[in-house]
Order: C-alpha cells, then structure tokens, then sequence
C-alpha cells in the first residue's frame, strides 16, 4: 500500500484544512497510542455542504458522499494533530444520520465513510463500527462522523 496522503491523491482527493472547531472542543487529541477525532460534518471551505434529514430532502446517495466529505475531515484533523503516516489502524467508526421517519438506511449512508478509510489504509482501514440514525445534528447537518485511529 502506498502512503495515505498518496494513495488520497490516486483517489483524486487531497486533505482539506481542519475543520474549526464550532463550540468549546478540539478537533482532535491524542492520549496514549490512539486519536479520538471530534464529530465531523461535512464542511466544505467553511460552510456546511448541506442540511436536512436524509430521506426527506436529502438522498441517501448524496448522503454517502457527504458521509466521505466527514471521513476527508476525520482524516485532516488526524493529519494536523499527528500525521497520517502514524496511522496504524482505524479502530472505530461512528457514523450519525440526521433520518426521516421510517429511513432505514443509515448502514448504506455511512459506507461513505467506511470505504474511504478502506481505500486509504488497505487492511489498517477496516474498522468497528456504528451507524446511527437520529432526529437532529449540529447545524442541521445531515450525516457525522467520528473516528478513533491507533498510531505508531
């Protein structure tokens, strides 16, 4: 496997900046061997890429691109805290969905940002995970997504 900023590159992806923290936390931190990333949204040069519940104004496709918009931010707060050449392994995902009544989804939405953790580290990529789906997010966001990584 290639490294992880290179292999973003082959995806045509890069890393955008960190995601300024909207209320009183950090993006990320580091305690032992393992980075705890705060709950991304899909910010897009500052600005929430949309809002709304998925399956009610938001496609569930369109939801697992922004899923991906999350896990691209995971993985920059990762990168400003320790580097992503550290990363060992993708411990744990959790991934929340802003849900209509009766969508059911949610496993589908946050795919987005399982397989790009899988595209970027290979086997390290695979991970635990949740897929939760819930009333509201912050700023009416329709996905979020957390992640704990293990690094070197």
């Amino acid at each position: 496997m290639s490294n992880p900023r290179a292999r973003l590159g082959e995806l045509g992806l890069s890393l955008p900046p960190v995601t300024a923290p909207v209320a009183a936390y950090v993006p990320a931190v580091q305690t032992g061997n393992q980075v705890y990333v705060s709950g991304q949204v899909p910010m897009v040069d500052g600005q929430l890429a949309a809002t709304g519940k998925v399956g009610d104004g938001v496609s569930p496709e369109h939801a697992k691109d922004l899923a991906q918009r999350c896990a691209l931010n995971a993985l920059a707060a990762i990168d400003g805290l320790v580097g992503l050449d550290r990363v060992v392994q993708v411990v744990k995902l959790v991934g929340f969905v802003a849900s209509a009544p009766g969508f059911t989804g949610q496993p589908a939405v946050v795919n987005g940002a399982s397989e790009l953790f899988a595209a970027v580290f290979g086997e390290a990529g695979r991970h635990a995970r949740s897929a939760i789906g819930v009333a509201e997010l912050p700023l009416g966001a329709p996905v979020e997504v957390e992640v704990i990584v293990e690094v070197a």
